[in-house]
């Protein structure tokens, strides 16, 4: 009989219940909240802009550079940073050259090979182009 009464005890009561229910009930509505309003912030798609000037050289450059770091960007967060420097370029509140410091920083991920300092160029004298040409010439001409 002991066991039986302190089982009783033990066992929560209808009102504890719903309370619990509810509870949890306004736990999950809550979080589904934060998760929604979460989505919504990454879901903030910033559009791409479309203020080319091809008539003006230097703006129609900058433009391009502007577009391909855009274009290759996957952060929504990156493209509104882009589309609020080209916006001030071509409301001149900043120069040429802010512009392409500022958006330098983006355009470095998509090319490591212009984090090199200098480029290569392998160069060859005429007299030299002139004997390896005569050279397989010579070899093409005893191969037939």
């Amino acid at each position: 009989m002991k066991i039986k009464k302190e089982v009783k005890q033990e066992r929560v009561s209808g009102a504890q219940k719903r309370f619990i229910i509810v509870v949890l009930h306004s736990i999950r509505q809550l979080s589904q909240i934060i998760m929604s309003q979460e989505s919504k912030k990454e879901d903030i798609i910033a559009p791409k802009l479309l203020i080319d000037k091809p008539s003006d050289f230097r703006f129609h450059a900058a433009y391009l550079a502007y577009s391909e770091a855009w274009d290759k960007t996957a952060s929504q967060e990156t493209k509104s940073r882009l589309n609020e420097i080209i916006e001030s370029l071509s409301k001149n509140e900043i120069d040429y050259q802010n512009f392409y410091e500022k958006i330098n920083q983006y355009r470095m991920n998509f090319r490591p090979e212009l984090t090199r300092s200098r480029a290569f160029i392998e160069t060859q004298r005429k007299k030299e182009w002139r004997r390896k040409t005569a050279k397989s010439e010579r070899n093409a001409r005893h191969r037939r």
